[in-house]
């Protein structure tokens, strides 16, 4: 297939193709669509599912909740619970998906008369996941129930501690399990290995996702008990702006049901019935309902500045408050501990990509840099590297505390668990996408040499196909709020359900300078007479924004990006991101 525009090797040495045109090409059916169905059908959306996807509902792609194993026992012991007036904890993980999960079961349960407990351990003195001795502490303090949200599938020694002091533990999880399952009176997540077809097709949900499930399950099963005689049945379509929030941040495909829970979350987060996602949208300084971008970028990096460098159970608390006070204060710390957070991980940013990475995948550690940002660290490495990164945090007791990122293609949480299997890691687990791990220093060389062994080929299959996919190229007046709008009907967009992406051009460069932190701010003119305003983020020291800022005036070039809306002036228009960049003579 020949390249788009001719570009085989762009400024970032990269060929640029047409986002899945060639397949349809070739089908003797094919005939040219409109801009929306053609953006589905590229993402994979077949012809026969494209009403579904124009407007993605919870019917639409609701599946049956029994499909998973365990979850109609979870759900009869959380109906149990409820009738029972038990005492139930939620122990969620620290991050947005281990937030959000908890504070859905909490609202929900709430609506249905408990009064539940949530549990956020301390990342840094506790570390990720459930542990013994909080669970049986949990227990001795009056816990029926617990019920772990976002960790608890490869928590083996803590849950036979826990089974063993007489503690029930429910786990609901998303990532990847062992051939061998911790003991639990039940452990939802359709990621284990021994689930059906049906039930792994839903492995890309977030744990938020899987509870949410789950609360439907319980629903129907207190419904089939009669429990709703007499009682109105929560609305469990009112949660889904904290489904969207919690799957969004927690970079889950957006493919399938999640495309719907995040379709339809925004809808309801726009209406801001929750009055601690309201205080968030505040915060976050949005004047209009957010947006795909803006769960991603805005509000879930505060919910996760409280378990990073402040107080872990800031975010449940904020997401299940009923006081709008409290809501407010909890949004303003968070903001605050988000600035604080951003700090800190621009030096542990810049210690770590001058430090050494050789091989397939780039493993830096260090002493003294802080846990509860290497994981945004290990995802801006991978993305300046091009292959997976773990950046992991020494302990004065000599104990590493990881997190990795992976790169499209190569399952770094399946890895992560073959290293703990093979004795090279005290702990770890996670997703094809993101892992977590906890090591002894003197194992870090084996562990990385152990990685680099087991995804070498992948990652070089990986460079082998890379390339900038692009779904349009227009002159410069064709970028404009309306073309924005247009393609904005195909989404949500995000990890699986890539947003559009469009080559400007030929033109010119007017302007460009720096600004901000690192970014790179151009103003080019077209051949057909418009110009418009490019920003390319945190570009300035690489070579895409060096080629930007010395690209002589008489010189043609082509832009390729996000086009996105500037609402910043007296009336909104439309600017790119760029992300590449090539010469056009």
């Amino acid at each position: 297939m020949n390249p788009v525009l001719n570009v085989h090797s762009s400024i970032l040495g990269q060929p640029w193709r047409w986002r899945g045109l060639a397949a349809d090409a070739r089908d003797p059916g094919f005939a040219p669509d409109d801009l929306v169905t053609q953006l589905l059908l590229t993402r994979g959306c077949e012809r026969e599912a494209l009403e579904a996807h124009r407007s993605p509902s919870i019917r639409a792609f609701m599946p049956d909740p029994s499909i998973f194993r365990d979850m109609d026992r979870a759900a009869e012991r959380l109906a149990d619970a409820v009738q029972r007036g038990e005492a139930v904890t939620i122990f969620g993980d620290y991050d947005v998906d281990g937030a959000t999960s908890a504070a859905l079961l909490i609202r929900l349960l709430r609506d249905l008369g408990l009064t539940p407990r949530a549990y956020i351990p301390d990342r840094l003195m506790e570390g990720y996941g459930p542990s013994g001795e909080a669970l049986v502490r949990l227990k001795r303090e009056g816990a029926d129930l617990i019920v772990t949200v976002d960790c608890g599938a490869m928590a083996f020694d803590a849950l036979a501690e826990a089974k063993a002091a007489g503690a029930e533990v429910i786990v609901v999880d998303h990532h990847k399990c062992a051939s061998q399952l911790p003991q639990a009176l039940a452990l939802v997540n359709p990621n284990r290995l021994d689930e059906d077809e049906g039930a792994r097709e839903h492995g890309h949900l977030a744990a938020v996702g899987v509870a949410w499930l789950l609360g439907a399950a319980l629903v129907r099963v207190l419904r089939g008990r009669g429990f709703f005689t007499g009682r109105a049945e929560p609305r469990l379509l009112d949660l889904l702006d904290i489904v969207a929030l919690g799957t969004v941040a927690d970079v889950a495909q957006l493919k399938g049901l999640n495309r719907a829970f995040v379709a339809q979350g925004l809808k309801v987060m726009a209406q801001r019935r929750n009055i601690g996602m309201n205080a968030l949208i505040e915060a976050s300084r949005l004047t209009r309902a957010p947006t795909c971008t803006d769960l991603g970028f805005a509000l879930g990096p505060r919910i996760n500045a409280g378990g990073r460098v402040g107080k872990s159970d800031l975010g449940v608390r904020l997401l299940t408050t009923e006081d709008a006070d409290e809501a407010r204060a909890i949004a303003e710390e968070l903001d605050r501990l988000n600035e604080e957070r951003r700090e800190i991980e621009a030096e542990v940013q810049a210690a770590a990509e001058i430090m050494p990475s050789e091989g397939a995948v780039a493993v830096v550690a260090a002493r003294g840099w802080h846990p509860g940002v290497i994981g945004i660290v290990a995802g801006r490495l991978k993305e300046k590297l091009g292959r997976p990164a773990i950046v992991i945090a020494i302990g004065e007791d000599g104990i590493g505390k990881g997190s990795g990122r992976s790169i499209a293609g190569v399952d770094l949480g399946a890895a992560i668990i073959a290293a703990k299997e093979a004795g090279l890691l005290i702990a770890g687990g996670g997703h094809a996408m993101a892992a977590g791990v906890t090591v002894d220093e003197a194992s870090i060389g084996d562990f990385a040499a152990f990685l680099n062994a087991k995804l070498a080929d992948g990652v070089e299959r990986s460079a082998g196909t890379r390339a900038l996919l692009l779904d349009a190229v227009l002159a410069p007046r064709g970028i404009n709020p309306e073309l924005v709008d247009a393609m904005e009907a195909g989404g949500p967009y995000g990890m699986g359900w890539p947003a559009p992406r469009v080559a400007a051009g030929p033109v010119r460069m007017i302007k460009c300078d720096v600004v901000g932190n690192g970014h790179v701010r151009a103003i080019v003119a077209g051949e057909d007479g418009r110009s418009i305003k490019c920003v390319a983020f945190r570009a300035a020291d690489t070579p895409l924004g060096q080629a930007l800022l010395g690209a002589p005036r008489n010189r043609k070039l082509w832009v390729a990006g996000r086009a996105k809306i500037d609402d910043w002036g007296a009336r909104p228009a439309a600017e790119i991101h760029i992300e590449d960049a090539a010469w056009a003579d």
